[in-house]
C-alpha cells in the first residue's frame, strides 16, 4: 500500500472563547511519498527565486502573517507593499503546482457558547475524516505537525481510530466509522525546518482572511490592509483552486473549505 505524508499547521487560537480569535483554521497539505522529492525541489527552486528577486533567505521561514505586518524578521528587508504582493503570487503559484492536496477546516467561534468545545480536536477530527475519505482505503498516511499542540492532538488521533461518528445518511443517528489508513502518532517537526508546514501556515492564513473578508464581511486587520486587499485574497484562493491542488470533495462549501459548528 502506498504512504502519504500529511502534514498540519494552523491559524488563530484555539480556546473555545473568541477573547484571542473569533474561528481557528486547521490545514492540511498531504502528498504520496513519490512525490515528495519533486514537491521539495519545487519549493526549492522557488525559494532561490525568492532570493534572487527579494533577497528572502533561502532557509528563513515564512510566516506569512508576520511578513504581511512588517514584523520581525522581515522588516530588515524594507520591502514596498508592491513587493509583498509579488512575494505572495509568486509563492501561491509555486504552491498550486505542487503534486499534493489541500484541506481547510474552519472552526467559528462566534457559533457557539459553549467554554467546553473542543476546538482544536473537532478542527483535527474533521480534517482526518476528509483525507481518510480521499484515501479511498487505497493508500496510509503519517501526519507532521508544527510544535505546541502535539500532546492533544495525539490524543484525538488516537481516539479516532476507535471511536469516529459519522452522521448517517440514511437516518437520524451516527454511526461508527473508526479511522483506518493514519498509522503511527501524530509526528512534531518545527515549522522552521519544514517548507511544507510553512505552506500550510501560508495557506491557513489566506483562509483565515478570506473567511473574514467574503464570509463575516469584516475588514482586513489594518497592517495586513496596507499590503493586499480582499480581492487578492480570493485571487490567491482562485489560484489553488483552479490548479487543484485544494479538494474541494472536502465540502459543498466554495473553494471546499470545511465549516463548523454548521
Amino acid at each position: 500500500m502506498q504512504t502519504y505524508l500529511a502534514y498540519f499547521d494552523e491559524t488563530g487560537d484555539d480556546g473555545a472563547t473568541t477573547a484571542s480569535s473569533d474561528f481557528f483554521v486547521l490545514t492540511s497539505l498531504y502528498m504520496s511519498t513519490d512525490c515528495w522529492k519533486d514537491n521539495f525541489d519545487k519549493i526549492r527552486i522557488c525559494r532561490s527565486e525568492l532570493k534572487q528577486k527579494f533577497g528572502l533567505h533561502i532557509s528563513e521561514e515564512i510566516h506569512t502573517k508576520h511578513l504581511l505586518s512588517d514584523k520581525d524578521p522581515y522588516r530588515k528587508y524594507q520591502w514596498t507593499g508592491q513587493q509583498k504582493q509579488e512575494i505572495i503570487i509568486d509563492y501561491t503559484k509555486c504552491i498550486a503546482g505542487l503534486d499534493a492536496k489541500i484541506v481547510n477546516v474552519i472552526i467559528d467561534k462566534t457559533k457557539f457558547h459553549d467554554e467546553g468545545y473542543p476546538v482544536l480536536e473537532n478542527a483535527l477530527k474533521y480534517n482526518i475524516q476528509r483525507i481518510e475519505n480521499d484515501s479511498k482505503g487505497e493508500w496510509n498516511y503519517l501526519i507532521i505537525t508544527d510544535q505546541g499542540r502535539l500532546a492533544p492532538m495525539r490524543k484525538t488521533a488516537r481516539a479516532i481510530r476507535a471511536f469516529n461518528p459519522i452522521h448517517s445518511k440514511f437516518s437520524d443517528g451516527y454511526k461508527n466509522q473508526p479511522i483506518q489508513n493514519m498509522i503511527e502518532d501524530i509526528l512534531e517537526k518545527d515549522s522552521k525546518e519544514s517548507y511544507f508546514i510553512q505552506i500550510c501556515d501560508f495557506v491557513s492564513y489566506m483562509v483565515h482572511l478570506y473567511y473574514k473578508t467574503h464570509y463575516k464581511k469584516e475588514p482586513l486587520p489594518n497592517r495586513v490592509g496596507r499590503v493586499i486587499d480582499s480581492i487578492f485574497v480570493g485571487r490567491v484562493l482562485v489560484t489553488l483552486e483552479q490548479n487543484q491542488i485544494l479538494n474541494l470533495k472536502a465540502s459543498s462549501n466554495k473553494h471546499g473549505i470545511v465549516i463548523y459548528p454548521k
